[in-house]
C-alpha cells in the first residue's frame, strides 16, 4: 500500500501505512475534530505544510517544527528538536520508554486541543524562533548505569576509585559502556583489570 505523499489525504482517508486507510476505521477517523484544528493552528502561525513520513509535517525556515500521528487511543502533536522547548505548562510526554526528552502533547479528547491551543502556539513560536535563529539543539546524554562490577572494584581500590572519579564525564561514561556491552560477569571483571592502568593514567576507555 503506498503511503501518502498530499497533507489533504491524511484528514480526508487517513496515512495510507495500513489496510484500514481510506475505511471508516481509519485511526484519524474519531479525532478527526481536533487533527482539524491543530491543522487549523499550525496554518494560522505561518507554518509550511507538507508530508513527510506519511505524516502532515509542519515546517518553518527550512527545519521541521512539528508533526501529527493518530492512534486508536489517541492522537499526537509531536514537536521537532524538544530539546530547544521551554515546557513552562509541563504538557509534554516522551514518545516511548527510550525517548530521553519529553517531545509531544497526547490527545485523548478532541476539545483539548482547543483548550491548550495557547499553549500549542507558544510551543511552537518557540521552536519557529529558533529556527529562525539556527539554533541547534544540545545533544542529550544518556544516563549509562554503572556495572556492579566496577562499583565493587572501587570499592576495593582506593586508588583505582580516586583516579576513576577524577576523570571527565565522558571518560567514566566510555569505561561504563564498555563494560555494560559484557554480557558475562567474569568479561566484566577481566576488562576492569585490564583498564586499571589506563584509568590511573587518567584515560578514556578508547584512548591510547
Amino acid at each position: 500500500m503506498a503511503m501518502i505523499t498530499d497533507a489533504e489525504d491524511f484528514f480526508t482517508k487517513g496515512c495510507g501505512r495500513c489496510a484500514r486507510f481510506a475505511t471508516p476505521d481509519c485511526s484519524t477517523r474519531p479525532w478527526i475534530a481536533g487533527l482539524n484544528d491543530l491543522r487549523r493552528i499550525c496554518l494560522d502561525m505561518g507554518l509550511e505544510e507538507t508530508v513527510k513520513w506519511a505524516h502532515p509535517t509542519y515546517m518553518h525556515a527550512g527545519r521541521n517544527i512539528a508533526i501529527f500521528g493518530a492512534l486508536r487511543g489517541d492522537f499526537r502533536l509531536g514537536f521537532m528538536n524538544p530539546g530547544l522547548l521551554r515546557d513552562t505548562e509541563g504538557v509534554l510526554e516522551p514518545q516511548g520508554p527510550n525517548s530521553q526528552t519529553p517531545s509531544m502533547i497526547r490527545f485523548t479528547d478532541v476539545a483539548q486541543v482547543r483548550a491548550l491551543e495557547p499553549v500549542i502556539r507558544a510551543y511552537l513560536r518557540q521552536l519557529m524562533d529558533h529556527a529562525e535563529a539556527g539554533t541547534k539543539p544540545p545533544k542529550p546524554e544518556r544516563q549509562i548505569d554503572m556495572p556492579a562490577e566496577l562499583a565493587e572494584a572501587l570499592d576495593a581500590d582506593p586508588e583505582l576509585a580516586e583516579a576513576f572519579h577524577a576523570l571527565t564525564p565522558g571518560r567514566q561514561r566510555s569505561y561504563m559502556f564498555n563494560l555494560g556491552q559484557a554480557r558475562q560477569s567474569a568479561t566484566r571483571v577481566a576488562r576492569i583489570e585490564k583498564f586499571r592502568d589506563r584509568i590511573i593514567a587518567g584515560k578514556g576507555a578508547l584512548e591510547r
